[in-house]
This record gives structure tokens, C-alpha cells and sequence, in this order.
């Protein structure tokens, strides 16, 4: 039966107004998160809105509640990122390694799918869906894609405005954030937009002077400066982070919450974080410039940066490795365009009564490359 719950949470095959937390509250389903195949929560990058409070996180399935005691996740800090508990049935409350309670649904299969779940679950293929797809009229495909791309897009730029609410419509705080996100490459997106969320953008200006201490900001605050090593420059970081935290009165993040596991090493976290750390030290104003740029080579221009000379020699804070450049590499500059660029954009357009930037975003996703993931992998 979980596995049917998965399916269904997935490709959201319930009826949105059934939603409720088991304490009767409203749930909206804003994004269901990405398929987690290896170890930890069922699924990541989902965002969800409880109430009036959009949350973004991990979302955890089980059948009944208690398994997940069961399986000691209540033990396991990887869980703590969890922001919703899906189940088929709810014999008990369910808490982070902290204490603090996780909101639960109860996900109610439809009749309709209950009764197709041999074909559903059974199929060769990873997506079912895939030989409707081969047989589709070219036509009804592009219509079909192009309404996924719309709603993917109004998705996105729902959240940017939510965010520019949040923040009193402080857009270079949003681009931060968003942009942050982003870098995260898929695995890491959630926990890259919480240390974004943590580390106010106030503060990196202050320091964007000395890029050593935007460095120490980043990966202080992502609790990769805990350790003790013998390395001049992961020394000196850490002074300086102390000296910040006490300043600006910060909370690290926790180190686990940052994954390198079966990630490739161009997309190891330190790598991105450094690459950021670039970024924000390089433009005082980086929103003006995005708004003025008036081609895609002018705005890949604005984010290809290379990480400081530390980072040709490793890939994190350890192990020396070959000397290699490691700049934001043609993939990432995309995923840039795509998920940060065209929302803020779209958003701009509508927050500011000026359609124009609506053309440009258009512009960008009828010419940018479609992005590389998994699933096109699989599909194509």
C-alpha cells in the first residue's frame, strides 16, 4: 500500500479539497517534491502550504504513522527536514530528532485509481505514461507541453511573489535566495535556499568587499567550518566566521543537511557555495544587471565565475585533487536562466505593470536549451 501512496502523492492523483493536516488545517500542494531513491526522506524540494504558511522541504510516506518510529526516524536528524508526513492511517503523532511535532496527512486513494493499480504498478516501464506519449499527435503533444511549461512557470513565479510578500518586496533578497536555490543542483535545493533564508543578504553585502569573508559567511553558516584541519586557508575561514557569527548574531546550519553523496564532484556543495561566494562578491547590484542584460550571452556572462584558487585543487575541504578550473559550467548557467532568470522576470512583469519583461522571459525559454534531468533521460 505505501508504494500506491507514493504514486499517488506523486502525480497527484487526489482530489485537492480532501486535503486537510489531522489537525483540520488546509493543505495546498504547491510542488509534491522529487522522487528520493536513495537514502532518506521519500521525496525533496516539495513545497507545500499549510494554513496561510508555505513550507519548503522533504515529504516522508508511510502507511501508518508509527512506522515511522519504526523505521527510527524520529532518531535521524536527515528527517528533520521533513515538513509533511503522508499516510494511510494515523495511530500517532510524529516528531523531528528535536522534539517538535511534524504535521500529518491522511492521503486518501481514489476509487478510480485503487481499481487500475495492477496496471499502474506493474509496468515495465518507469513511466506508465510513456506509450500514450509515443502515440500522441505531434500537435496534441506540443499543445500538451506547452500548457505543463505554463503551469510549471506560474508555479515558480507564485512562489517568487509569495517570497518578494515575505520580504517587503526586496527583490535583490528574493534574486538572492532563488538564485541560492538554484545552486543547490537538485539535491542540495532546499537545504542551499534554508542557508539563503539564514544568512540574511544584508549581511554579505556588508562584507562583499573581502571574499574571503563572504566565503566565511557561506560555508560557516552551512556548518562546514566545525571541524578542526591542519590548512591554512579552512583556518582562517573559521576565525573569520567566529568573528561574523558574534557580529550578526548567526546560527550555523547543520553539515548533514548538505549532500555529496552520488552527486558529481562539479556539483559538491562546497564547489557551489565558492562559486556563489564569487557571484556575490563580483556585483553590488546583480538584479539591476539581470533587468539590463539584453541577451543570453550577456546574462550567462553575469554568472560564469570561477571559485577562488582554493578550489582548483579540491572539492572540498580535505583530500588535494588535479588542478582544474571549476567555473559555472554551461548546464548550471541554463538551470540558472531557466529557474531563477525567467521567474524573476515573469514576476517583474507582473508586480511592475511591465509586460516587456514577459517577452523576454518567453524569449529565453523558446531559445535556452530544455533542461537536463533525469526524467528526460528516461523518457528520451
Amino acid at each position: 500500500m505505501e508504494r500506491l501512496l507514493h504514486y499517488v502523492w506523486q502525480y497527484r492523483l487526489y482530489l485537492p479539497s480532501d486535503l486537510k493536516t489531522t489537525d483540520s488545517l488546509p493543505v495546498v500542494v504547491i510542488d509534491p517534491g522529487i522522487r528520493n531513491t536513495h537514502a532518506g526522506p521519500d521525496f525533496f524540494n516539495a513545497k507545500i502550504r499549510v494554513n496561510q504558511t508555505v513550507w519548503a522541504g522533504s515529504i516522508e510516506v508511510h502507511t501508518k504513522a508509527s512506522d515511522w518510529f519504526l523505521h527510527n526516524h524520529h532518531t535521524d536528524r536527515s528527517y528533520d527536514a521533513v515538513i509533511l508526513h503522508v499516510v494511510e492511517e494515523a495511530d500517532t503523532p510524529v516528531y523531528r530528532s528535536n522534539g517538535e511535532a511534524i504535521p500529518q496527512l491522511i492521503l486518501k486513494v481514489p476509487a478510480a485509481v485503487q481499481k487500475n493499480i495492477d496496471w499502474l504498478l506493474h509496468q515495465e516501464k518507469t513511466f506508465p505514461c510513456i506509450g500514450f506519449i509515443e502515440q500522441m499527435e505531434p500537435v496534441l503533444l506540443a499543445s500538451w507541453q506547452a500548457f505543463l511549461l505554463a503551469e510549471r512557470m506560474e508555479r515558480k513565479t507564485d512562489y517568487l511573489l509569495m517570497l518578494l510578500k515575505q520580504y517587503q518586496y526586496d527583490w535583490h533578497t528574493v534574486l538572492y535566495i532563488i538564485l541560492t536555490r538554484t545552486f543547490g543542483s537538485g539535491v542540495n535545493n532546499d537545504a542551499f535556499e534554508r542557508l539563503a533564508r539564514s544568512l540574511p543578504f544584508r549581511y554579505i553585502q556588508k562584507q562583499r568587499d573581502n571574499l574571503l569573508q563572504v566565503e566565511a559567511l557561506l560555508f560557516g553558516q552551512a556548518g562546514m567550518l566545525a571541524d578542526k584541519l591542519e590548512n591554512e586557508y579552512y583556518q582562517y575561514l573559521q576565525r573569520e566566521y567566529v568573528f561574523l557569527q558574534y557580529k550578526y548574531g548567526l546560527v550555523p546550519l547543520e553539515r548533514h543537511l548538505f549532500r555529496s553523496l552520488r552527486t558529481r564532484p562539479v556539483n559538491f556543495p562546497y564547489v557551489r557555495l565558492g562559486q556563489l561566494a564569487m557571484l556575490f562578491s563580483r556585483y553590488d547590484l546583480l538584479f539591476s544587471q539581470i533587468l539590463n542584460a539584453g541577451t543570453i550571452g550577456q546574462l550567462k556572462t553575469l554568472f560564469r565565475v570561477e571559485p577562488s584558487g582554493y578550489w582548483k585543487e579540491h572539492y572540498n575541504f580535505g583530500k588535494r585533487t588535479k588542478k582544474i578550473a571549476k567555473p559555472v559550467g554551461e548546464n548550471m548557467l541554463e538551470l540558472v536562466l531557466i529557474n531563477t532568470v525567467v521567474p524573476l522576470y515573469f514576476a517583474y512583469a507582473i508586480q511592475n505593470k511591465q509586460p516587456e519583461y514577459r517577452e523576454r522571459a518567453i524569449f529565453l525559454l523558446e531559445n535556452i536549451p530544455p533542461e537536463k534531468n533525469s526524467i528526460k533521460r528516461i523518457v528520451l
